[in-house]
C-alpha cells in the first residue's frame, strides 16, 4: 500500500483510507461483522486511515455505533491505523443538530474515546460547523485537545476556503474532509487550490459517487427502505437514467485502463493530486480487496484529462445531498 502525506502536517497514511459510515446506518440494514471483518481486512492490506464519527448510527441502528463497532474491530490493533472521528454534530431522534459550543467539543472527544478504546484519535475534525459560532473559537477549543493530548491532528469538513484560511490561522490545519468523485467537483475551483496553498491535505468521501461510478448500480429497485440514495436528488427518476449515461462515458476508459470503474474512480482521485486520499466506505470483503488494488493504477495524462472532460460539473443532475444536509454544509 503506498503512502501519503496529509498537507504538510506529516501525518502519513495509506493513499487510501476506509469510511466506516455505511456499516451501521445510510445504506440499509447494518452487518456488523461483515464491518469488522472489513476494517480487519482494511489493516491487512495497509489501509491505515480508519474514519468513523459519533454521528453514525442514529436512529436505526443505535446512537454512536459506528465508533462502538470500530473500537472492537481495533482491539489489538490500535497502533496499526490513524485514527480519525468527528465532533459537533449530535444526533437527537431523527434530527441532527450542528453544536459547536465548548463544552460539548469537550464532552465529546472523551464520549468518543470511550467507545473507540483509546486514548487517543489521530485525526478530529469538525463534522459541521455552525454559522453563528466563530470558527477561531471552535478551533481553539479543539486546539485544547491536542495540547491536553487526546487529539494529534485537526480536521474540517465541508466548509468553504474562507472558513479553512481563518481555521488554519488559529491552528494548523491537517485535512478537509469533503464529498469529492468525477461526479461532485465543487471543489475544485477554490477549495482545493486554497487548501494545496495552505498545506492542508483532502479526505474525499462519497469517492464512487455513492455508488453510482462503480456501474453496478442501474436503479433503485434492490436498494433498501432507508436507504439515503432514496431521499437524494441525483437518485431520483429521470436524473438516474440521465446519470447514468454520464458514467456511461467512462467505460472506455476503464476497459483500456484494465480496471473496474470503481477502481477507476479511485485512481482518476490519486492521480489530480498527492494530497488527496479517497476513503470508500464499504462492509463487503471483496470490494476492500477492489478499492485497495486502486492505488497500483497509474493513469496517464491524456486519461485524465478525458476523464475531466467526460463529465462534466455542469451535467450532473441533481444536487449531491438532500436539501436538508445540504444546509449543514458551506458550498
Amino acid at each position: 500500500m503506498h503512502k501519503r502525506e496529509l498537507g504538510g502536517s506529516k501525518l502519513k497514511v495509506s493513499a487510501l483510507g476506509l469510511g466506516c459510515m455505511g456499516m451501521s446506518e445510510f445504506y440499509g440494514r447494518a452487518d456488523e461483522a461483515a464491518g469488522v471483518t472489513a476494517i480487519h481486512r482494511a489493516i491487512d492490506r495497509g489501509i491505515t486511515l480508519i474514519d468513523t464519527a459519533p454521528s453514525f448510527g442514529a436512529p436505526q441502528h443505535g446512537e454512536s455505533a459506528n465508533e462502538r463497532l470500530v473500537g472492537r474491530a481495533l482491539r489489538g490493533r490500535r497502533d496499526s491505523v490513524v485514527l480519525a472521528t468527528k465532533c459537533g454534530f449530535v444526533q437527537s431522534g431523527t434530527d441532527r443538530i450542528v453544536d459547536n459550543s465548548p463544552g460539548y467539543i469537550r464532552r465529546s472527544i472523551d464520549e468518543s474515546l470511550e467507545r473507540l478504546r483509546t486514548d487517543h484519535v489521530d485525526l478530529y475534525y469538525l463534522h459541521r460547523r455552525h454559522p453563528d459560532v466563530p470558527i477561531e473559537d471552535v478551533i481553539g477549543t479543539m486546539a485544547d485537545l491536542v495540547d491536553a493530548g487526546k487529539v494529534r491532528h485537526l480536521g474540517l469538513s465541508e466548509v468553504s476556503a474562507e472558513t479553512l484560511r481563518r481555521a488554519h490561522a488559529v491552528h494548523p490545519i491537517t485535512a478537509l474532509q469533503s464529498e469529492y468523485s468525477l461526479l461532485s467537483r465543487h471543489l475544485e475551483d477554490e477549495i482545493l487550490p486554497t487548501a494545496k496553498g495552505l498545506g492542508v491535505g483532502i479526505v474525499a468521501y462519497a469517492p464512487v459517487g455513492r455508488g453510482l461510478l462503480t456501474g453496478a448500480l442501474t436503479s433503485l429497485d434492490g436498494l433498501e427502505a432507508h436507504d439515503l440514495r432514496r431521499r437524494q436528488p441525483r437518485f431520483q427518476g429521470d436524473n438516474l437514467d440521465r446519470n447514468l449515461a454520464l458514467v456511461g462515458r467512462v467505460r472506455a476508459v476503464a476497459k483500456e485502463v484494465g480496471c473496474t470503474m470503481a477502481q477507476l474512480a479511485l485512481a482518476w482521485l490519486l492521480a489530480k493530486d498527492d494530497g488527496i486520499v479517497p476513503i470508500p466506505s464499504t462492509t463487503r470483503f471483496r470490494h476492500v480487496e477492489e478499492n485497495a488494488a486502486a492505488v497500483d493504477i497509474e493513469l496517464s495524462d491524456r486519461q485524465v484529462k478525458e476523464l475531466d472532460e467526460a463529465i462534466l460539473p455542469g451535467e450532473v443532475i441533481g444536487d449531491r445531498n438532500t436539501a436538508a444536509s445540504l444546509a449543514l454544509m458551506e458550498l
